[in-house]
């Protein structure tokens, strides 16, 4: 448990906290408990091909070259969608109990705390698209790992998340390229990371799972001009961006200097060079609610302390 110096919550109250998100994601994930849609289908069947339960053939790239969740679910006893949907349930409940730690880091109040968890599991992404097997709550799960290492000055904790996070999906290894354009980590230690995650990926595609097809991801207008006119996904943009992100917007734009906001001034930048991928992503190939779902780390703490702020003070 975190220390109750630091964070102003005994060991009895983190239980009931940690407890109660994660009773509160089991609902909202529990309506298509391990479902299989799209995307979902390919990164079950390769936690099934690593079980051996089914041949090599069946993996469509590039879902495979994001080879840990689908291990780890796999390493889980018991029926392999049974296994892959507690492991998102897992991450989805970590995720909301870092980012709560997170604002609590920074000096804010217990109330943005719990805003902050809240945020992370009571949102459209997390309703439609956790359910289903897919390998987003694990690189959430690593991102709010990442920033609250990086927010408590934990540079080392932040280059093993930012690994974590690149063996989770490989748009990830932009954290440890923040990492060390910042500064947060000596230039030898920052390269090693580096290194160590670029040798994951090469080693998942060329001797993990050997024989995997080749994928480009090639920029096309066609896929452009497909994708605004696909109102499906446009919606699931529009819900995704939720309160979230204008909560999020009004905290970046009204945090003063020596407030709990304007320690969290660093994830800006870190914000900035997360949406790329998503946005070159888009050129490339349809983009879902998923897009932003996975800058909420980067978000949540912002819109939390704003939101706080406007509650009024309970009088002592």
């Amino acid at each position: 448990m975190p220390s109750s110096e630091k964070t102003g919550l005994s060991n009895q109250q983190w239980m009931a906290l940690a407890g109660g998100f994660a009773v509160l994601a089991l609902l909202v994930m529990m309506w298509r408990w391990g479902g299989t849609v799209e995307d979902s289908q390919a990164y079950f069947d390769t936690a099934r091909y690593l079980r051996g339960e089914v041949p090599a053939s069946e993996l469509r790239a590039p879902f495979p070259y994001r080879l840990l969740a689908p291990a780890v679910a796999a390493a889980i006893p018991g029926d392999t969608r049974q296994s892959f949907a507690l492991l998102n349930w897992l991450c989805i409940s970590a995720s909301a109990i870092m980012m709560a730690l997170t604002v609590l880091r920074v000096g804010a109040s217990r109330k943005a705390a719990v805003i902050a968890g809240l945020m992370m599991i009571v949102s459209v992404p997390t309703y439609w698209y956790a359910p289903y097997l897919l390998t987003d709550p694990a690189s959430i799960c690593a991102r709010a790992a990442f920033v609250l290492a990086v927010l408590s000055g934990q540079p080392w904790l932040a280059a093993l998340a930012g690994v974590t996070a690149s063996a989770v999906r490989e748009e990830n290894i932009l954290l440890l390229v923040w990492l060390l354009a910042m500064r947060r980590i000596s230039i030898p230690a920052g390269l090693a990371a580096l290194a160590l995650a670029g040798a994951w990926m090469v080693a998942v595609r060329w001797w993990l799972i050997p024989g995997l097809p080749g994928y480009v991801w090639a920029p096309s207008i066609h896929t452009v001009l497909t994708a605004l006119q696909d109102v499906r996904s446009l919606a699931s943009l529009a819900t995704a961006v939720g309160l979230v992100l204008p909560l999020a917007l009004l905290g970046m734009r009204a945090a003063a200097p020596d407030t709990p906001a304007a320690a969290l001034r660093p994830l800006k930048s870190l914000l900035l060079l997360m949406v790329l991928p998503p946005l070159y992503a888009a050129l490339c190939v349809r983009v879902d609610g998923r897009a932003i779902w996975g800058l909420y780390p980067m978000l949540a703490p912002f819109a939390a302390i704003y939101c706080a702020s406007l509650l009024p003070r309970r009088q002592v």
